[in-house]
Order: C-alpha cells, then structure tokens, then sequence
C-alpha cells in the first residue's frame, strides 16, 4: 500500500480525500450519511446512543457493506453498490483505532505495531523496524517487549494508535479511542493525540459521546440523529448555535424554537420569552443554565422573562448543581450549593425562574432556505 501523498494544502484547495455518502440498512434503521474529510482534517462524529455513528465506522472501515452511496478513498472507489464494487477491510487504506484497543495480548507492544506493515506486505524485518520506529514516536520505545497485560490504559492507546498509523492510513478511524481511560490519564492522552493528528497527513474520523475530546481533537464537527445529519460546522458555530435538543444538551445550553415578532418568541400558546433582539418567523432562542435565577416567590426588579416552575431533579454539576425545572417550559438551571441550601430546594417543590432577556441569544431556523429539525 502506497503512502498518503495528499497535503494539508491540498485539503485546503477543495479536493476532499475521503469522500462518502454512507447508506446502510440495519434492519428498520437506515444510516443516510453524507462525509467528506480534507487531507489532514480530523472531523468529529457525534450523536446520540443509535445514530448511526457505529454503523457509519463500518461501513467505512469494510465491515459492513453500503446499501447505496459510494465511499471513495484517496481517489480510489472501495464501495460502490450501483457498480458492484467493494473492497475487502483488509485491502482498504485505513488504520483503526477500537475503543477497548483490541491489542493482541499472546504479541507483545512491537509486534502488535507490526502486525499492520506484515498484513500489507512488508517482511518480519522491515515491519518490526517500522514498528520500533513509531514506538519511539509516541515515546514507547522502552515498552517495545511488553505485551499488553504490562501496559498502563495510555500506553496501550498509544500502541493501538501506532499500530494504525504504521500503515500510513489515507483514512484514520477513532472509535471512542479515549473512553477507557481514567480522567487524570484521559487528559494527558488527549494531549499526546492531539499532537499526533496534527502530524497525520491523512483524513481522521473521531467517532466520539464526548463533547471535550470532539472540540479539543476535530477541526470540524458533525452531528447525526437518527441517521441523518442535523448540524455540521466548525465548534464556534455549533456551540453558538445548536439546532436540536441533543446538540444543546452537548454544549450546555437550554433551548427553545417558536415564532418572533418584535422582541417576543412564542414558544407554545400560552407562553413567550422576550428577548433583546427584533427578529421575525421561525427562531431558536438559546441561553445557559446559568442565567436562569430561582426564587422562592415572584420576583421583581429587572428580569422580563419569569414564568412558575417545579422542580423535577437535583443534580450535582462540576461545583454547581443543576436544576431541572417542569412548566411552561422545560429548564436546566444552574445555582452554587449555598444557594440551593438558602432556598431549600428539594424535588416536586414550586418556585419561579427568571431569566433576563440580555441572556438569551436568537437566531434562524431556517438556514439555505432548508428547514431546520424540530425539538
């Protein structure tokens, strides 16, 4: 297999060296996915438990075969149902990195790396010494004859990372590649990879629940559902403005979609929120937990939007708690513990919430002319 020969620059010029629409069928579920990745470009899959990020890793990875779409790698066809072409995962140009690693424990760290040059080709010699080569690289060269049972959780990630990387993969695929590790060994791994994709000069695919790891590792995110993509853009446009309720949730923003005239979104029937700006139609209306104020009776003063709220749970959050509140409409709100001690707070009670409209932030539903997903 040929190294990547595609540059960063050549990403930059428009010509994608991954470019797929995943359709796949499991089932009554369908994946509908289209994916372009850049060279040198790492792009960020998240979604939701069942939307279909496994399902795509497969697809791309050979493992599971398209209904329809195509993949094109590197200019080469993989998967073409119309034309009846697939290529095996073994023939394809993509390393893998699994989420539990799947190193091979009977192999020690070198041959797990060398496993990858000797399956495309390379003799016993040239692979161990490209795999101490890459192990040196991601400063393992001192746990070269452990085998896996001897490796710390970020140890074994860096194996499984080299052993990816030793095949000089156009396309690198992360699946969930930081979830088995403990926080302290997550952040500095994160670090390590961060650094390494940077160096790859192929496309990456980080498939990933963790928003952190998505914003800190991907030049670019994409969100699924269902299937299907919702929203897709770079971090600062997404975490500005999400479209569903799981993209908020992932940022940490409530959100809201209904009708603005003037400075009032109508958000059902009975209940509207004010906001500083003067937009019209369909609207989103975001704002964070944390400029939502509890109070035991109505307040006065400044706050234009206040509505009755019960309070549904309690949850600890980083050094604050979090408040879920039922009402007009459903709430997070987040208040320090010696606020939550002085107002007593306890599931079923009834209070009020506020917020001010300077906090809250609107926008469009309705993008290129497209509607935009429903909460």
């Amino acid at each position: 297999m040929t190294a990547v020969s595609v540059t960063r620059a050549g990403a930059e010029a428009g010509t994608p060296l991954l470019d797929a629409h995943l359709v796949a069928d499991r089932g009554a579920f369908r994946l509908d996915l289209p994916l372009r990745i850049g060279a040198g470009e790492v792009v960020a899959l998240l979604g939701p438990n069942g939307a279909g990020k496994t399902t795509a890793l497969r697809t791309l990875a050979g493992l599971l075969p398209l209904t329809d779409g195509h993949i094109i790698l590197a200019g080469r066809d993989l998967d073409r149902p119309d034309r009846d072409r697939w290529t095996p995962p073994e023939r394809r140009p993509i390393g893998v990195v699994f989420q539990d690693y799947l190193l091979f424990p009977h192999l020690t760290a070198l041959d797990n790396v060398a496993f990858g040059p000797r399956r495309h080709g390379a003799d016993r010699r040239q692979a161990r010494l490209r795999a101490a080569e890459w192990l040196d690289r991601m400063g393992l060269a001192g746990q070269a004859r452990r085998k896996p049972r001897q490796l710390s959780g970020g140890q074994a990630q860096r194996v499984a990372l080299a052993r990816a990387l030793a095949v000089d993969p156009a396309l690198l695929l992360l699946d969930e590649p930081l979830a088995a590790l403990d926080a302290r060994t997550r952040l500095d791994t994160r670090t390590e990879l961060q650094r390494h994709l940077a160096e790859h000069p192929g496309a990456t695919l980080l498939v990933t629940h963790d928003p952190l790891d998505a914003l800190v590792l991907a030049d670019r995110l994409v969100i699924v559902e269902n299937g299907r993509v919702v929203q897709e853009g770079d971090a600062a446009t997404i975490t500005a403005q999400p479209r569903t309720d799981y993209v908020a949730r992932l940022v940490g923003l409530n959100l809201y979609r209904g009708r603005a005239d003037g400075d009032a979104v109508r958000i059902s029937d009975d209940f509207s929120l004010t906001t500083t700006d003067h937009p019209h139609g369909e609207v989103f209306v975001a704002f964070p937990p944390s400029a939502v104020a509890l109070y035991p009776g109505r307040p006065d003063g400044s706050p234009r939007n206040i509505w009755p709220a019960t309070i549904s749970a309690i949850q600890r959050h980083g050094d604050n708690l979090r408040i879920q509140l039922t009402g007009p409409i459903q709430v997070a709100a987040d208040i320090t513990p010696a606020a939550a001690t002085q107002l007593r707070l306890t599931p079923g009670q009834p209070l009020w919430a506020a917020v001010k409209a300077t906090e809250t932030r609107v926008y469009p539903a309705v993008t290129g002319g497209r509607q935009q997903p429903d909460r």
